[in-house]
């Protein structure tokens, strides 16, 4: 029992220490202190955060970390807005609005608790942090309806809001951060069930021997059944009968045997993996500078499955590419626009490697010079959660700018997605030529007496202004974080003229109502008061009254027409003719449009706000209730902001409702995928035949610029608008009200809502966003498959966009015989399956079902074919009736891409392959839709990206870059598989050689179940004497060096196959220690046959013996030997003799009438023994000793061979290694694609656009030229269906 008792004390050491340390910051945490309201004191009183509950008024001060899940009641903030960070949730450093709850937002003081008469009904306790339902009731039974844009969750920080409050809806365990914090998730690893399967095997070998023994001690009592000196009766006289004594000696034979199941290695096991995930966090080759962040090991149990991965999931965008969306095409109108000077910025620009360098000027042509943005002044705490009391971080906060207090900010981080690469936008010439023709002259048409602007204009202003405030981007300033942009006084400033007084009072009254027309003309007059009544519930959306209007439109200032389009250094305010009056220099709030500080939700939308910024229709503020935008010579534009449709993977898009200035309509502004978009757009129109022409002329072309952008890689997306009456708007809005105040079926109401209002668009055009590959992952890519590992890409994008990445990233290679999958129906997909499949094993002869998933057959013909399947087929080959063709036909190809994918057929994939196949699986991804991807596959890498820390959460290992997986799998994952495996083989090895010396003394003791050995010494030796050395092997050894495995990934496939740990190896190594123990127990047998030596003195040679035999034999087995092994070997050895010659010493009566007393010291003066116990050792290790020589010089191993490399010096090493890979070729086809790989691999990773495009023409016109029927018919397939296609542009792949 004390081995087991030791090793159960181990873990409980173990684990005790990590739940202490849990404890400690846990309590940490809990004692955090916050403000909330006591009805008894009446007022504010600290609090632990442990001592929140449900119902408490909170109260919180800018940088504060909010302690749990709160309904936001008031604000400091003159529109109702809580800026927040949710990097301590998600990961994301950019900033979020939370609006309070309507009804609350046009408070002037603050909320008092004790008139707080309201009711709040919301959904029970859940983990998503993307939903939250309910609803207040206020006294008088009305009901205002929550959402997630009402709720602030636990862990994230105030930012920019010197102070709100709000009530506690969830609390504790309850709240949506702690639910979502299930710990780390235990996985087990394939080789840990393989040991638990030999575990088995061991226990049902010690029954047999037990069997064995109780049946030996049974026939060996019968024997001598008459003979009292073998059969000793009890002190009553009753003589036990054989098979009852030999049933009591089996349980004694289990006692005896029990060290046959190694329960120490199961402690071993977990140390040795803590020993790698050190050695894997310590290596600074993970180690990104730019992020300042290294690998994370959250899974501690599975290390060694990364060197056994066969299939390879990966995400496209933020994954494989760097999530860094850079503006390079548009369509506006029909008319392509290039941007060949952006292009030319592009390719010659170099982004700074440190943080605090200038970056360059931006090149000619560019509309402004852009200063680097700065990141708001309060944010100046980003420590970790509990590193100082939250209550005293807002004291170096300020809401409403620097101050005094300027000097004292710390300097911070840059903005999210705000790189210079991003943020510089050189304008295209002929567009730039366009817009000078823009002026406030082409829309006094309002007055029916001038010709109506043309069309293209049109476009073109609704274009832009959609790019600028369809989204939301939160604007700060350097100075302050978050404004509004208004004129705060008239003093000190020169007033010329009543128009110029009517235009600051404009701009004073922008909250209250919209901006007029330039024109001047009244608003109808004629709008219904029922309108105005209807929505008059929701403060947030209100509609000034026609005689607001009629004030502030006769207050409205044209402005001149003549303006250049080139910005000046300063902002103007013009009277009628032009003149110049005001500098901005005096409008201190007003600051130029290179000090905005843009913090966007997605890359995708800060780069379509940069672009429009290019061309002066820059995004100036956004409140609840408006969007300014500073539009070219339009001037300043600030549109009433009625409602927001926010993106979701089901619709593909969002939309904006505002009531636009000039026109003073609603108009609804969307923008999306263009296979979402498309299919919404208006099919008729009552304008007349010609518009709807125009407009079908329009998106044909359009069409045809969305293919180009995607062949040339880049993510698509569509805008357009929609202008609506008054009276359909209101019906709308009542119908979401309803839809909106409903808990359940919340979201199918409000998708049903938004589908109603997103119809009969019109198409204004499309944009083309770049996202630069990540640094080295064609490199780390070309390397994994040759490793053996598929690599399937899934990825939302665009079919097109996919394939040129795939290309460009070496997924795909020109040679490849490209097959694409699409179908619109069960049957056509399924006959399509078959005909590539056939097409396939005609160059493949070998069936399917008898290729192993561990030798791929494309390498030994030499053909490497890719398929492409689109997100509608997709759903129907993942039907069970189709599941196994299609598993045919993706272990035919060496790389599938599954573009279209949701999240959750990204779910399916993984989880058909894993569980079908039996293979084992690794997702990658870094973002929220990679989620489910990654908690499937076996192991799941997340990747700390621009899209927040959703997919690192869930993943099992984090990295920063995709090129760091190569390493993590090609080295670290070959040394912990290989290290463990051979650590367990020799576990089970050195238990069974030792255990079997008591088994094959029963022979010579009447199965009497005695040991011819010390207790204690049977106890030490495993637990003790041996232990060290297998844990130390499994930590350090090193097989091959990590440039060996680098440079020849081929040798990763031993891990594949698991030729460490197969079954086969498990019986040889249970054999040799029989072997072993057998020459280990009879070689001192025959030497002391017939002498008159003890039990004892004739078990101690054994002892000894087998000692040295097992560390030895571990010694054969190493590949690599250190000072630290050779310390824990001699440390072994000495602690042996040390404790046998003391315990010798000193043990005189303990174990009568036998007893250890001076064994030790005995045998040390004996030549005998020293003999017995080197002629033990050579001929028990000698076969394997032979067969390792003999292997490793006529029959070596890759491993073997590429050890020999490490010896090599640096010139003999490069030949050789020149010989290996030509050696390696398996006929020409596969030596013309290595050196194709080897020529190709001497250009920069990222192919330019055109590069791509015209490796996709080389590409399908090779294809072409071989006749393939199957491509044929797929491609016939998908000409009826390609202008259907779209990209998911808001959505990553």
């Amino acid at each position: 029992m004390l081995p087991l008792v030791v090793v159960l004390t181990i873990i409980a050491i173990k684990d005790g220490l990590e739940d202490y340390r849990k404890y400690k910051i846990d309590k940490q945490i809990n004692n955090l202190v916050t403000k909330v309201y006591s009805r008894k004191e009446k007022k504010y009183v600290d609090r632990c955060w442990k001592n929140v509950t449900v119902g408490d008024f909170i109260r919180l001060s800018c940088n504060e970390v909010i302690p749990a899940d709160m309904v936001l009641l008031f604000s400091t903030d003159p529109d109702g807005i809580c800026h927040i960070e949710t990097s301590g949730l998600d990961g994301e450093s950019n900033l979020k609005q939370r609006q309070v709850v309507r009804g609350y937002t046009e408070q002037d003081s603050e909320v008092d608790p004790e008139k707080f008469f309201s009711r709040i009904e919301c959904e029970n306790p859940n983990n998503d942090l993307n939903r939250f339902r309910g609803f207040l009731e206020h006294s008088n039974k009305e009901c205002v309806g929550l959402s997630k844009e009402n709720l602030l969750l636990r862990g994230c920080t105030i930012r920019n809001t010197e102070a709100v409050v709000g009530i506690v809806v969830y609390a504790g365990h309850e709240t949506k951060a702690m639910l979502n914090n299930s710990g780390p998730r235990y996985k087990r690893s394939k080789l840990e069930r393989r040991a638990n399967t030999d575990v088995l095997w061991c226990v049902l070998l010690l029954v047999v021997m037990c069997l064995i023994g109780a049946l030996g001690h049974g026939i060996w009592l019968h024997r001598y059944e008459n003979i009292l000196f073998f059969n000793i009766p009890e002190p009553d006289g009753h003589v036990l009968s054989p098979v009852l004594a030999g049933f009591y000696m089996f349980w004694t034979m289990i006692i005896l045997l029990q060290v046959l199941i190694p329960i120490s290695l199961y402690v071993s096991i977990e140390i040795v993996k803590l020993g790698q995930v050190y050695f894997i966090q310590s290596d600074m080759d993970f180690y990104n500078e730019k992020m300042d962040s290294t690998i994370q090991c959250r899974a501690l149990n599975i290390t060694e499955d990364l060197g056994q991965i066969q299939y390879l999931f990966s995400d496209k965008t933020g994954t494989l590419t760097e999530n860094k969306m850079v503006f390079r095409r548009c369509s506006v109108a029909g008319f392509d626009y290039c941007h060949e000077e952006n292009a030319r910025r592009l390719e010659s620009y170099q982004e700074a490697v440190s943080e605090d360098e200038e970056f360059a000027d931006t090149p000619s042509g560019s509309l402004s010079n852009m200063a680097k943005p700065k990141a708001p002044s309060c944010r100046v705490h980003n420590g970790p959660l509990g590193s100082k009391p939250s209550n005293h971080l807002a004291k170096s906060c300020s809401a409403g700018g620097s101050g005094d207090g300027a000097s004292e900010v710390l300097p911070s981080r840059q903005a999210a997605f705000s790189s210079p690469i991003e943020t510089d936008v050189v304008p295209d010439t002929r567009l730039l030529d366009k817009f000078s023709q823009i002026t406030h002259q082409l829309f006094t048409s309002l007055d029916e007496t001038i010709p109506d602007p043309p069309l293209e204009m049109l476009y073109i202003i609704d274009f832009f202004i959609a790019l600028a405030i369809c989204n939301t981007v939160v604007v700060s300033t350097p100075n302050q974080p978050r404004q509004k942009i208004r004129i705060s006084s008239l003093s000190g400033m020169p007033i010329k003229s009543l128009e110029e007084i009517k235009n600051l009072f404009q701009r004073f009254s922008v909250r209250r109502s919209s901006s007029p027309s330039l024109g001047g003309k009244e608003p109808s007059s004629g709008i219904p008061n029922a309108f105005v009544s209807r929505l008059s519930l929701f403060s947030r959306m209100k509609l000034a009254s026609p005689v607001e209007e009629e004030v502030v439109q006769t207050g409205e200032s044209p402005q001149g027409s003549g303006n250049s389009l080139y910005p000046v250094e300063t902002e103007k305010l013009h009277d009628d003719t032009g003149g110049t009056n005001v500098k901005v220099d005096s409008l201190p709030e007003q600051p130029l449009a290179s000090n905005l500080c843009y913090e966007a939700e997605s890359p995708d939308e800060a780069a379509l706000v940069y672009a429009a910024r290019a061309y002066q229709c820059t995004l100036r503020s956004r409140t609840p209730e408006e969007v300014m935008v500073d539009f070219a010579a339009l001037g300043p534009l600030t549109f009433q902001l009625l409602h927001i449709l926010p993106f979701d993977s089901v619709r593909k898009r969002m939309s904006v409702v505002v009531r636009h200035p000039l026109s003073n309509q609603v108009v609804v502004y969307t923008k999306g995928a263009d296979s979402a978009i498309m299919e919404l757009l208006s099919v008729a129109s009552s304008d007349g035949a010609s518009l709807e022409k125009q407009q079908m002329i329009i998106r044909e072309k359009t069409q045809k610029h969305l293919d180009e952008y995607a062949k040339r890689g880049l993510r698509t997306l569509c805008i357009a608008k929609k202008v609506m009456s008054d009276t359909e708007y209101a019906e709308w809005l009542r119908d979401h009200f309803l839809a909106e105040t409903s808990i359940d079926n919340r979201e199918e109401l409000l998708l049903e809502s938004a589908m109603r209002l997103e119809n009969k668009l019109t198409l204004l055009g499309a944009t083309g966003i770049e996202d630069h590959l990540q640094e080295g992952v064609p490199e780390s890519i070309e390397a994994l498959q040759k490793a053996g590992i598929k690599i399937w890409m899934l990825t939302g994008d665009k079919q097109d966009t996919a394939v040129s990445i795939a290309y460009a990233c070496k997924l795909l290679e020109p040679d490849d015989k490209l097959f694409i999958l699409n179908a619109q129906s069960k049957d056509a997909c399924e006959m399509l399956m078959g005909t590539i499949l056939k097409e396939l094993q005609k160059q493949n002869p070998a069936s399917p079902e008898q290729e192993s998933l561990g030798d791929h057959l494309y390498q030994q013909s030499g053909l490497r074919a890719g398929l492409v399947i689109t997100g509608k087929t997709l759903e129907f080959a993942l039907q069970e009736s189709l599941q196994r063709r299609f598993l045919e036909l993706t272990a035919q190809c060496q790389t599938v891409v599954c573009c279209r994918a949701t999240p959750l057929q990204k779910s399916e994939v993984v989880k058909l392959v894993r569980s079908r196949l039996g293979v084992m699986t690794l997702a990658i991804g870094d973002g929220a839709n990679d989620v489910s991807m990654i908690q499937v596959a076996d192991i799941g890498v997340g990747i700390s990206g621009q899209e927040g820390m959703q997919a690192v959460m869930a993943s099992d290992f984090a990295i920063s870059q995709f090129k760091h997986l190569s390493k993590l799998l090609l080295v670290h994952g070959h040394w912990c598989y290989t290290r463990l495996s051979n650590m367990m083989l020799y576990f089970f090895y050195k238990n069974v050689a030792y255990v079997n010396l008591l088994f094959w003394y029963q022979f010579f003791c009447g199965f009497s179940g005695t040991s011819m050995t010390d207790y204690w010494m049977l106890i030490f030796f495993n637990l003790l004497f041996t232990s060290a050395p297998p844990v130390i092997y499994g930590v350090l050894e090193k097989d091959v060096s990590a440039e060996t495995l680098m440079q020849l990934p081929e040798l990763y496939k031993s891990g594949q196959k698991s030729e460490a740990y197969l079954p086969l190896t498990f019986w040889i190594t249970l054999l040799d220690a029989f072997y072993q123990s057998l020459v280990c127990f009879f070689v001192p047998y025959y030497t002391y046959q017939d002498s008159d030596i003890d039990i004892f003195t004739f078990g101690n040679p054994l002892n000894t013996a087998a000692l040295f035999i097992i560390l030895l034999h571990l010694v054969i087995e190493s590949k690599s030997l250190t000072w630290i092994h050779m310390l824990v070997f001699v440390g072994s050895i000495v602690s042996y003799l040390f404790f046998a010659l003391t315990f010798g010493a000193m043990c005189v009566t303990c174990n009568p009438p036998s007893n250890p007393y001076w064994i030790m010291q005995t045998h040390i003066l004996d030549p005998v023994f020293y003999l017995v116990c080197v002629l033990t050792t050579c001929i028990a290790l000698l076969p394997r000793f032979v067969y390792r020589v003999l292997q490793g010089s006529l029959f070596p191993s890759p491993i073997l061979r590429a050890k020999y490399l490490d010896r090599l010096t640096s010139e003999e090493r490069i030949e050789a290694l020149k010989k290996w890979r030509g050696a390696g070729k398996m006929g020409p086809m596969t030596t013309k694609y290595a050196d194709h790989s080897a020529a190709k691999s001497e250009r920069r990773p990222m192919s330019g656009p055109s590069d791509v495009f015209a490796m996709m023409s080389a590409t399908s016109c090779a294809v072409e030229q071989g006749n393939l029927t199957a491509r044929e018919t797929v491609l016939d397939s998908d000409c009826s269906e390609t202008k259907t296609l779209g990209m998911v542009g808001p959505s990553k792949g």
